[in-house]
């Protein structure tokens, strides 16, 4: 119950985690007091029972509480347990679904992302991180270590879900096409300059140095002048 899982968790749904004191069982004597009944009338009466199963159990365990538990005067409160109970203030509150549970008992860690292949290694898996979010370099994700089928990448800052890993599949990733991928920022990028088409005429290495002249946008070092025509037609 100290599991970073747990801790983060409870601390994510608001609830103090305050555990007991090693080998002092008194701290916790509404839990040690609630076996001695389970075990001397539960079990005794589930021990000649062939082929118990958990489902069975389950069923017997919750019987159990609300037919004998809680309608039996306690001689310690001087009241039975449902009655104490709901004569108490109400301080329950709604339980949230089972998603939000699975989510809240994670602990979070960061990984390095791969640039190779876009994957960073839990456990020892390794893990695809999807195209969108390749530009990141500090991963932070959030899992339970007794589950790696829900892992989530999390935004670092707000702790917001940004989506679900899954495992690397190597065969696929290493026989998939690939194909060309944009900038990750249009605005951070520099803009590539068009080409200039190169003249059929023109010797190869010359309209190299045209073209890279070209893409550096510096204006010409002289002042162009149009050709002066004469009176009779002809260029002069």
């Amino acid at each position: 119950m100290t599991s970073a899982e747990i801790t983060q968790g409870l601390a994510r749904l608001g609830i103090l985690h305050q555990t007991t004191l090693a080998y002092s069982p008194y701290q916790n004597a509404k839990s040690e007091s609630f076996w001695g009944p389970v075990e001397g009338r539960l079990m005794a009466m589930l021990e000649h029972v062939p082929d118990l199963t958990l489902s069975a159990l389950n069923e017997a365990t919750q019987a159990w509480v609300e037919q004998d538990y809680n309608v039996k005067h306690h001689s310690e409160i001087g009241a039975t347990p449902i009655a104490r109970f709901l004569a108490g203030p109400a301080v329950t509150r709604d339980c949230p679904g089972s998603d939000v549970l699975r989510l809240a008992f994670t602990r979070s860690d960061t990984r390095t992302q791969r640039r190779s292949d876009g994957s960073i290694v839990i456990e020892g898996r390794r893990f695809e991180i999807p195209n969108r979010y390749r530009h990141l370099t500090r991963i932070e994700v959030r899992y339970a270590s007794w589950d790696l089928g829900h892992i989530h990448l999390v935004d670092e800052r707000t702790g917001s879900v940004l989506a679900r890993l899954y495992p690397q599949d190597k065969t696929q990733n290493a026989s998939g096409l690939r194909r060309t991928l944009d900038p990750v920022s249009t605005a951070s990028a520099k803009p590539v300059p068009t080409p200039v088409a190169p003249d059929p005429t023109m010797p190869p290495l010359l309209a190299r140095m045209l073209d890279k002249q070209a893409t550096t946008g510096l204006a010409p070092p002289y002042l162009p002048k149009d050709d002066a025509t004469t009176d009779d037609g002809e260029t002069s």
